[in-house]
């Protein structure tokens, strides 16, 4: 099949709702990566996905300029529309996207998904609104409530700000919630739903804050960035500095430099 009948096939299934239909462009082990939203599924998953994506929401899909092609390589750059219950464009509500899909035949074997968030800081992107469908299914029959919910939340920042546990290196999620004396089940909840962020990053998160403080202490000027990583909390440089990059923007020397001077 030609680039462009694959790639017109493609989003014809996405306007037309039909997550089946997307999916059956994934070869029988393709994977569909969501970037922005750190999702990996497989041509069922997306099946499940986008059924929850597609009954809630409207959307229309439209190449921007032309499809680039190598080999066995697609990539093309895509907007997407909101629209309303009753089909009427919810104008600015859009985004700009970009996907890259490697082949086998006439199947994906990837479909890689980037996209930005619309500026007028309301989420219209699949992945994110999936993201969250799922999380609430996930967690539909747990039986933690709203009050026990911000109990336990509250109950962990004063742990965490208090007894500093993200400063071991060795702990885990099941490890932290027997500190909180809730299920690991409950706390994975309370960070996903209440933080709305990962395990790893709600514990990055600290590190890289206390790391920051030991960055600007004038007495620890002299120690090395690697002795600071394994301070915080970290097995390894490289963990520390993508972490660090992430939540600040620089790398851990940058921000150093950027405080002495």
């Amino acid at each position: 099949m030609r680039a462009a009948e694959f790639v017109e096939s493609y989003f014809d299934a996405w306007n037309h709702r039909d997550p089946k239909g997307v999916a059956d462009h994934l070869a029988a082990n393709g994977i569909y990566c969501d970037i922005p939203a750190n999702e990996q599924r497989s041509h069922d998953e997306l099946i499940t996905s986008l059924s929850r994506f597609f009954a809630e929401n409207r959307h229309q899909y439209e190449l921007i300029g032309e499809i680039l092609t190598s080999d066995n390589s697609i990539a093309y750059q895509y907007r997407m529309s909101v629209f309303d219950r009753k089909g009427n464009k919810e104008s600015p509500l859009c985004y700009n996207g970009a996907e890259f899909m490697t082949l086998h035949g006439d199947a994906a074997m990837t479909i890689t998904d980037y996209y930005d968030s619309p500026d007028n800081g309301q989420s219209a992107e699949p992945g994110r609104i999936a993201k969250q469908k799922a999380q609430n299914h996930k967690y539909a029959k747990s039986g933690l409530s709203d009050q026990q919910l911000r109990e336990y939340k509250q109950r962990l920042d004063s742990i965490m700000e208090s007894e500093q546990v993200y400063l071991r290196s060795d702990l885990t999620l099941p490890a932290l919630a027997e500190i909180v004396n809730c299920s690991a089940n409950h706390l994975s909840q309370v960070i996903n739903s209440g933080f709305e962020m990962s395990f790893f990053d709600y514990l990055n998160r600290h590190r890289i804050e206390h790391a920051r403080k030991l960055l600007t202490t004038q007495d620890v000027q002299s120690s090395s960035i690697l002795n600071i990583a394994f301070t915080v909390g970290f097995n390894s440089n490289s963990a520390f500095y993508a972490a660090f990059k992430k939540c600040v923007g620089q790398t851990p020397a940058q921000f150093r430099r950027s405080r002495i001077n």
